[in-house]
């Protein structure tokens, strides 16, 4: 009867071990690339992924990513989430990419698998058009907001500067940062260079007059990249591979020329 038993478990074992690998295999191509990707990133991060005003998620990284997916034969989803907490669903499974406009840093090389830089922004410093603010000096004492777990955020803790103001605040997304600066409750913003001159352009065509300036001095050069689960090397190599492809075939100049027309 025992050695009944042990063949019954032993034979429905090798079945799960079957089915799981089945399953496995259903959700990736023949190139062990998943079938169908998930994209997790901040649906308000203009002009790299966003939601427009019929809601549909466009931008520049999502165009990118939807030509990478159409090379590398996937779906592609792409999923909102909680900025603050994007390393957390990417290790726990919740997402299978973090694409939009991501800074590489040291750390998340460490903590993530990152792709090659595949663009080039700055930190810049946003003011009101009629404010006293020219240059970095000017900012002691003065509120200055940036969004919360941010490059912006990091660039300026790290330079040690936010010391001097009066208050750093942080917002949960960057609109909510330009809506303080409207109001008069913060006295700079420090932003991405893409989103910072997309807003600038945005607000000022529907004003139909200048509302901001963008100060000389910055808070350094940065590089953006896409980041995999630590050890999911195939997946990034392959996006790296396609990008380079598609910057090769004119593809890549004709997405960036579409959302960053001067």
């Amino acid at each position: 009867m025992k050695k009944i038993m042990l063949l019954m478990i032993f034979a429905l074992s090798v079945l799960m071990c079957s089915v799981q690998k089945d399953e496995k295999e259903e959700k990736a191509n023949a190139n062990g690339i998943p079938k169908k990707i998930v994209i997790g990133l901040d649906d308000s991060f203009v002009p790299m992924g966003f939601k427009n005003e019929k809601g549909e998620i466009v931008g520049f990284d999502i165009d990118l990513a939807r030509a990478v997916a159409q090379k590398l034969g996937a779906e592609v989803e792409f999923k909102p989430i909680n900025w603050d907490s994007k390393i957390l669903d990417l290790n726990g499974g919740n997402i299978d990419l973090i694409w939009n406009g991501l800074t590489i840093t040291e750390e998340r090389k460490k903590e993530t698998e990152m792709s090659k830089p595949y663009f080039t922004s700055h930190q810049l410093i946003v003011v009101k058009k009629d404010s006293s603010i020219n240059e970095k000096a000017d900012l002691t004492g003065k509120n200055v907001g940036s969004q919360t777990e941010s490059s912006g955020e990091e660039a300026v803790k790290k330079s040690g500067e936010d010391k001097k103001f009066k208050e750093f605040k942080t917002y949960a997304q960057y609109d909510q940062a330009f809506m303080d600066l409207d109001a008069g409750r913060v006295d700079a913003i420090v932003a991405d260079e893409v989103l910072a001159k997309y807003t600038k352009k945005t607000k000022e065509t529907q004003a139909k007059k200048d509302l901001y300036k963008i100060l000389s001095e910055n808070y350094g050069e940065e590089e953006y990249g896409i980041a995999a689960k630590k050890g999911n090397t195939k997946l990034i190599e392959a996006i790296n591979k396609a990008i380079e492809e598609l910057k090769t075939d004119g593809t890549y100049q004709k997405i960036y020329s579409k959302w960053f027309k001067d």
